[in-house]
């Protein structure tokens, strides 16, 4: 039996070149395995991001969609609510021509039941007037109110308090809540 015999140089340094090859390609299998799991994890991070990018969109879309249906109801409510605002605007001068009309004083029996009709007539157009919301603006007594009276003149008038309207010189209206015209009044000084 043979005992074994040390290993020559050159066959010390193929073992060893052997060993380094094996070695290196243990190594390169690893990068590429790490390599294919980082561009694994590259793409689930970039899916993700782009999940959560849409997710964010829908709901950007969802909101504004959700305002905008809000702002329609809004609209549709406020049209509703003020939808007789340009006829009644164009009736104030006419209620104005029958108040006129009401304050002349009548002698006759003829005229007498021509001013019990034109008031008949006032009347009923009031009536129809209030009833879409179309109120008159208090003037006389109450305290001046830039938001509903239009100051035209100021008086001096010792009795009443300063900023008190004192006369009314034009009937103010609003719809609802909206001024249509305001009070043209005279303030106390």
């Amino acid at each position: 039996m043979k005992k074994d015999a040390p290993q020559t140089e050159a066959e010390t340094t193929e073992t060893e070149a052997t060993v380094a090859e094996q070695a290196a390609e243990e190594t390169v299998e690893e990068v590429i395995e790490l390599t294919e799991e980082q561009k694994l994890q590259a793409e689930i991070d970039a899916l993700k991001a782009k999940v959560e990018e849409e997710e964010n969109r829908y709901l950007r879309l969802r909101a504004d969609f959700d305002n905008q249906r809000r702002r329609v109801a809004q609209d549709r409510q406020a049209a509703e609510k003020y939808r007789a605002q340009a006829l009644l605007t164009e009736l104030l001068p006419v209620l104005d021509n029958f108040e006129r009309a009401m304050q002349v004083e009548v002698t006759s029996e003829e005229a007498q039941s021509l001013y019990k009709g034109v008031e008949m007539v006032y009347k009923t157009l009031l009536a129809a007037t209030e009833k879409e919301g179309l109120t008159v603006i208090p003037a006389v007594g109450a305290e001046f109110d830039p938001n509903v009276h239009q100051a035209v003149m100021q008086e001096n008038d010792p009795e009443q308090a300063s900023g008190i309207v004192l006369k009314e010189l034009q009937k103010g209206y609003q719809l609802k809540d909206r001024v249509l015209r305001p009070s043209m009044v005279s303030v106390n000084e």
